[in-house]
């Protein structure tokens, strides 16, 4: 078990109790939560993992070639790492693709859940994004997949304010392997499926949606289901596009642990 296990990386709060574990999304790794260790560690223990194929879990992707890439098997990933950490239940902070990941471990493991905080969450894809994936499903066999990243990085996220998550995130994408980004890409076929019994589902878990209001792919998305959630939320971050854990981290970091604090009540 151990040798197919996620890199990861624990801060430990010498009174606290309580655990967050940070899930990043699809091309990132959990150095994107370098805004959002400091405030968080005042508070809670802290879990950071790498997903399949990125950052440092890389190296392990041999690992996994004989495995299919399902949200499921990304999800049980992560409650591996838990279970190695002795961590019995937790908040989860997640980013973009990594909404879906967590939501996919509140489903299977529903216990574990104590909260959600889902920033820039993927609700599903509208006719815009889907002409966006069907676009890089007949491509990426003809392009280099970091020509088709940074297309995608830029329609995500195109102001100028966006500027260092575009960079931040491109940078990431280049410690995949084309082979690595091709598997990851298939999960994007999963996306509305999933998150069609998801909107069905009214889950039981407080979950907080943290969105910029400049993240014009899923913002509209997200204010639907909290219409139909009951322990659901919606804050958005003015003048904040799609990842706004770095574009707005003060505020992200504020909102968000006053919400997990508040659960605890």
């Amino acid at each position: 078990m151990t040798h197919h296990l996620l890199y990861h990386k624990v801060y430990p709060h010498p009174n606290s109790s309580q655990w967050v574990v940070f899930v990043h999304g699809a091309g990132g790794s959990s150095s994107l939560w370098f805004k959002q260790i400091k405030a968080y560690k005042r508070h809670f223990n802290l879990l950071l993992i790498d997903l399949r194929g990125h950052g440092q879990s890389s190296q392990l992707v041999k690992e996994w070639i004989t495995h299919p890439y399902t949200f499921d098997a990304v999800a049980q990933d992560v409650l591996n790492v838990l279970h190695h950490c002795q961590i019995p239940k937790a908040h989860f902070v997640a980013m973009s693709l990594g909404t879906i990941i967590v939501r996919k471990i509140s489903e299977l493991a529903p216990d574990v859940v104590q909260s959600m905080v889902l920033g820039g969450a993927v609700i599903r894809f509208d006719l815009r994004s889907q002409l966006l994936v069907t676009l890089g499903r007949w491509s990426k066999h003809l392009i280099p997949y970091m020509w088709l990243y940074r297309l995608f990085a830029y329609i995500v996220m195109p102001s100028r304010l966006q500027k260092e998550s575009r960079h931040l995130f491109v940078r990431e994408a280049k410690k995949l392997c084309q082979k690595e980004f091709k598997r990851w890409y298939r999960l994007t076929a999963e996306v509305n499926p999933f998150m069609r019994y998801f909107r069905e589902k009214d889950e039981s878990i407080p979950t907080l949606y943290l969105m910029g209001d400049r993240d014009y792919l899923f913002l509209s998305q997200v204010r639907e289901i909290v219409m139909i959630h009951q322990k659901s939320q919606l804050i958005e971050l003015t003048n904040c596009g799609h990842v706004c854990n770095i574009e707005q981290a003060e505020r992200f970091n504020h909102h968000s642990i006053r919400f997990i604090q508040g659960c605890l009540n």
